[in-house]
């Protein structure tokens, strides 16, 4: 069945990908964003009705999230294609998918970076609460643990990374992240919504596995990370399924490959990096340390891109 979604942040590396996913299996889009979304990627194999040119699919409306009003406005406003359009009517809004926010630290003062994405989430929770908006999607990040943009090299209690882990950043990126979390679990309570955070890898297009030979050269240089990726597309599997599914809550759900991002055995990358690190279970040969478990329960979702599609050894 179509549904009317807005997408906010839908012009930036992920977002695209999640607009260009939701269109090709038949649903409506409007994204949010302060750029135009100027190209959208294809989607191989959808069988969907919506595909093509960003020009006949996907209206980008220029709005600043920071801003309540302008946030209120745009969840309110029509989803229609063209000025021209039959009908300027509003529909009502089934989901939101919200992947907006400023990406990373040290791109911005840490302050800014805090402010950006912490009231843009507020603010959308908060329209959708009232609007009455029963799903809404929320991209949180792997960053929340603590282990990613901590100030030096920091080991995690226990491996691998799973929902239930004391996640205690100390970063501005990773503290909004955590916060927008408890934001959504507040606005849960009561609204009784579904709201899912998806705390996401780090994203991998499809010509990124170029790269990959260079991480091989330095194993250690993803150890921040714990070796986790997921490509852009499964990302938007997901969170079309996160979408489809309903009646699950609040939620957070890692998003990751089911394999690690180096050549070598994961066993063999605990050895050398976090040899003090207690591991919870066994694991298989080159298994993520972001745990996917809990996605691929409640989403029935199973990555379909690998690296090692992509990369010859």
């Amino acid at each position: 069945m179509s549904k009317n979604i807005i997408v906010t942040g839908g012009s930036g590396v992920a977002g695209k990908w999640v607009v260009a996913d939701l269109l090709a299996h038949g649903h409506s889009v409007l994204n949010l964003d302060k750029v135009p979304l100027t190209a959208l990627p294809e989607i191989p194999g959808a069988s969907g009705t919506q595909t093509g040119r960003v020009g006949s699919a996907a209206r980008t409306l220029i709005t600043d999230l920071t801003d309540a009003g302008q946030v209120f406005n745009a969840l309110a406003s029509t989803t229609a294609l063209r000025d021209l359009s039959p009908s300027l009517r509003s529909e009502p809004i089934d989901a939101v998918i919200h992947f907006a926010a400023i990406p990373r630290i040290m791109e911005r003062p840490d302050n800014e970076v805090y402010r950006v994405n912490v009231m843009s989430t507020y603010n959308v929770l908060d329209a959708a609460a009232k609007f009455g908006i029963k799903k809404v999607i929320l991209a949180s990040s792997e960053t929340a643990y603590g282990i990613v943009f901590a100030d030096t090299y920091r080991d995690p209690v226990y491996l691998p990374l799973d929902e239930d882990y004391p996640a205690d950043p100390m970063d501005s990126y990773a503290m909004s992240k955590l916060v927008n979390e408890v934001t959504a679990k507040a606005f849960h309570t009561r609204t009784a919504s579904d709201i899912y955070c998806l705390r996401i890898g780090n994203v991998i297009e499809p010509h990124d596995y170029a790269k990959f030979p260079e991480f091989f050269k330095d194993p250690g240089w993803r150890r921040r990370i714990v070796w986790s990726y997921i490509d852009a597309r499964d990302l938007a599997t997901a969170a079309r399924l996160a979408v489809d599914t309903d009646g699950l809550g609040f939620q957070v759900m890692n998003v990751a490959a089911d394999d690690v991002s180096s050549d070598l055995p994961t066993a063999e990358l605990l050895k050398r990096f976090y040899p003090n690190v207690p591991v919870k279970r066994a694991l298989r040969e080159f298994e993520t340390l972001l745990a996917n478990d809990k996605m691929k329960r409640l989403l029935s979702f199973a990555p379909q891109h690998r690296w090692r599609e992509h990369v010859a050894l």
